[in-house]
């Protein structure tokens, strides 16, 4: 008794096919994630692989950090007591003197005016899978100093028998107070301050942006 068997060598075919066209698959979309890196393609990539894929050049950064305009990163407030007065070259300040004491408030705001980046000042590098940016900031510099009018008053007013109250004594002694609180603030570093707090700022957003090493200077 003869037992035959037959060999279904068609399904044998089919199913290489089906490998080959797996592999083949497999290796179209490798390239496709490798080359999706902006636009539309780089959002259906990250739709595959669950992340996105941001690839950021030296003018796109210089754009990202234009957009922060006046960075302002320190505010110093003082409260300070000013004085401001009038003399006669001749009379005594009994008879012709005005002499005011006033109790100021105010405050001086500094940072970095990041509209002045320009694409020179951004240095972009790739060693392999770490991507690293050099960024050369604006100097910092002071965007205002104010007096807070409602906490600032006169504290104590003489004038002299012989002449009237001076009307603009008070607002000569208000712009005096604004400059010495501005001399103050500088004294004080606010300058450095402003720097280390603006780099601090600019290296949290590129490290967001991906950037593996951040050198801001």
């Amino acid at each position: 008794m003869t037992t035959q068997y037959n060999y279904n060598r068609r399904g044998s075919g089919t199913f290489y096919a089906f490998l080959l066209a797996l592999v083949l698959g497999a290796v179209a979309l490798g390239l496709f994630l490798h080359q999706a890196t902006s636009g539309a393609m780089a959002r259906i990539a990250g739709l595959i692989t669950g992340r996105s894929t941001s690839i950021v050049s030296a003018p796109g950064v210089v754009e990202k950090i234009q957009r922060l305009n006046r960075l302002e990163t320190v505010v110093y407030s003082l409260d300070t007591v000013v004085e401001g007065n009038k003399s006669s070259a001749v009379l005594p300040d009994l008879l012709a003197g005005d002499r005011m004491l006033m109790i100021v408030r105010g405050q001086t705001i500094a940072g970095v005016d990041m509209s002045q980046m320009k694409p020179d000042d951004v240095q972009i590098t790739e060693n392999g899978n770490e991507r690293t940016v050099r960024i050369v900031l604006p100097p910092s510099q002071v965007f205002v100093t104010t007096i807070d009018n409602r906490h600032t008053r006169v504290y104590a007013r003489t004038t002299g028998l012989l002449v009237p109250v001076d009307i603009n004594l008070e607002s000569e002694t208000r712009a005096k107070a604004q400059v010495e609180l501005q001399k103050a603030a500088l004294e004080d570093g606010i300058l450095d301050a402003a720097s280390r707090n603006a780099r601090s700022t600019v290296t949290a957003m590129l490290e967001g942006l991906g950037f593996q090493k951040v050198e801001v200077r």
